[in-house]
């Protein structure tokens, strides 16, 4: 079944498959995120809750009990603000000068699994479970994934919960609608007195 799998996957199997056989697999389960339309950060705080294992009631910091994460359709990830243009990756190479920068539009085209990577292990705490952790996050920028044999099962995202506006906001809101519609409604009736004008001179 493992190998009808990995046949029937277009990407790069060497890749999605490395570092497994370092993984204790007995007992996890196998979640999948849909990006698809989801903002970055809300998708990667989930995803960095349940690699850690913080979603179980037998969570305990030092142990790396933690579910296995598939993530698709990272291409298909959102943001919020202007941050596709404004947010940048920076690295150093170690030559002098050489401080390389990439914005997060750049990295989307050249390789969109690396922004849901990074977002996420920014959010785990830097100790030696990191590693492990890292690990266990498999992420494609398609729809397609090689596990099809495993016990897949489908993460749903909890509900987005708006806050409620402010009410000085409210209330900035609420003139600047009645201010609109009087502005309209005098100058429908602008229009409708020129048109009263004109009446009379044409009949005449």
């Amino acid at each position: 079944m493992a190998s009808q799998a990995a046949t029937s996957f277009n990407g790069n199997i060497k890749k999605a498959l490395a570092g497994l056989r370092r993984i204790n697999l007995e007992g996890l389960r196998w979640r999948v995120f849909d990006a698809k339309g989801q903002v970055l950060g809300r998708l990667a705080s989930q995803i960095a809750t349940v690699v850690q294992g913080k979603d179980k009631p037998t969570y305990t910091p030092n142990r790396d009990d933690g579910d296995m994460c598939i993530v698709l359709n990272a291409k298909d990830v959102c943001v919020t603000g202007r941050k596709l243009t404004d947010k940048f990756y920076r690295w150093h190479t170690g030559y002098v000068g050489h401080l390389k920068e990439r914005s997060l539009k750049d990295q989307m085209v050249k390789d969109p699994t690396e922004v849901i990577r990074k977002a996420v292990l920014r959010m785990l705490p830097r100790n030696k479970l990191r590693d492990d952790r890292d690990r266990k996050l498999r992420i494609f920028a398609g729809g397609e994934h090689p596990f099809g044999d495993r016990p897949i099962e489908p993460y749903v995202m909890p509900p987005r919960t708006v806050r409620e506006m402010r009410p000085r906001a409210r209330r900035a809101l609420i003139r600047a609608q009645k201010k609109a519609e009087q502005q309209q409604q005098s100058g429908n009736e602008t229009r409708k007195g020129k048109r009263k004008e004109i009446t009379p001179e044409v009949s005449a």
